[in-house]
């Protein structure tokens, strides 16, 4: 199980951050040991001075494929959920201030809590799902679908033309505006059209 992100997907985070609005997906990867589930608390790693959350509709890989076209996209996932990309944003900085790689900042243990999945099937359409992150009872992130650069399909035909999506493999769609500093003792509650998704505290 590999867990694969797209970054800046957003324009209005993408502007947040004063980064430039992608023309071609923004691709990263996060190792297996980054994933946290069943609402664990998330450990504030001691290298950070400055994690941020970005809430993000995860798809989970049904079946294996490569080079796959646009056509038959939707047919690789069958179930979406909410996970979160958690970013050493301190760390980050620093290596693009040097133009090296992000993976230190994206990739750490337990940086990507997920929650459960539910099929895609339950929406009646999937590019009008609004989702949403509070923090100690305040929302502080909130997006839907429609506003995504690069559709889920359009991200499957890209990623697949380098990489092989096998089952199991989970791709992170982006996140919304709204991204900001978390800090131990905070409590984190995701929601997917008002489906409570991630229910967790930061130690």
């Amino acid at each position: 199980m590999k867990i694969i992100a797209i970054g800046r997907n957003y324009a209005e985070h993408a502007k947040e951050l004063n980064n430039p609005v992608p023309t071609v997906p923004v691709i990263f990867m996060k190792p297996d040991t980054a994933l946290l589930r069943e609402n664990k608390p998330f450990y504030h790693p001691e290298f950070s001075e400055d994690v941020h959350h970005e809430i993000e509709v995860v798809l989970k890989v049904c079946k294996e494929g490569k080079h796959i076209s646009e056509k038959f996209a939707a047919n690789y996932y069958d179930e979406i959920g909410l996970g979160i990309d958690f970013t050493a944003r301190d760390v980050q900085q620093r290596h693009k201030e040097k133009g090296l790689p992000w993976e230190l900042a994206k990739a750490f243990d337990g940086s990507a809590p997920v929650g459960n999945f539910v099929p895609k099937s339950n929406f009646s359409d999937i590019y009008s799902i609004n989702f949403n992150l509070d923090i100690n009872g305040e929302t502080r992130q909130q997006g839907n679908t429609k506003d995504l650069l690069f559709s889920f399909e359009r991200i499957i035909v890209f990623v697949s033309q380098y990489i092989t999506l096998k089952k199991g493999d989970l791709i992170f769609t982006g996140t919304p505006p709204g991204v900001g500093r978390v800090n131990v003792g905070d409590h984190l509650e995701a929601y997917l059209e008002g489906q409570k998704m991630l229910d967790f505290y930061v130690k």
